[in-house]
């Protein structure tokens, strides 16, 4: 945990929206000494990818069947403190993908992301948050993919200026896929 708190304190803020996020994650971290399980109901760490190919003119997404809106991969850190892993875990287990190169072993964005309440595997998991890291992972895509049945109903390649149009969680497309887009100019 004392690794994963220093690379959050030393990531640098893409936007206000990070630097309040990223204070508000080390209070979190700071307040529980559960914040790497769903123990802590009120919030707990997640970690993402934003799959690109290797143009960087496409991200892999999947139909997420919770939030029924395209989506990121991503998935709960349960226990792990090494996010950049389980960003590369989820990736695989969301999309069937075999080979992910890191872009950036660094986190790549941050962000405090809502989850309304819903019924998962049976049983019912109230709103919380997730604190999220994001990590710029590629993948090749003429890999084949694979549906996560528990999890996703689809998974594709949206060209990058086509993620605001198939994604409809309006905040996501407005506040976090924006701006992984504009951040993942510099790597072009």
């Amino acid at each position: 945990m004392k690794n994963l708190k220093e690379q959050i304190e030393n990531y640098k803020p893409y936007n206000e929206q990070e630097e309040k996020d990223k204070e508000v994650i080390l209070k979190y971290i700071n307040t529980f000494d559960d914040v790497l399980t769903r123990n802590n109901e009120f919030g707990h760490f997640t970690a993402s990818s934003w799959a690109v190919n290797k143009e960087k003119t496409k991200v892999l997404m999947i139909y997420h069947n919770i939030y029924n809106s395209w989506a990121w991969t991503g998935g709960h850190a349960d226990g792990e403190s090494d996010l950049l892993g389980t960003a590369i875990r989820e990736l695989k287990e969301e999309t069937g993908v075999k080979n992910v190169k890191v872009l950036d072993d660094n986190i790549f964005s941050l962000e405090i992301v809502y989850v309304n309440g819903h019924v998962k595997r049976g049983k019912y998991v109230s709103s919380h948050v997730h604190l999220n890291l994001t990590y710029l992972l590629e993948v090749d895509e003429n890999e084949i993919l694979h549906i996560k049945e528990d999890e996703n109903s689809g998974v594709k390649w949206i060209n990058i200026e086509d993620v605001k149009k198939v994604a409809s969680d309006k905040w996501m497309v407005e506040n976090v896929y924006k701006k992984l887009n504009e951040k993942l100019e510099k790597y072009r």
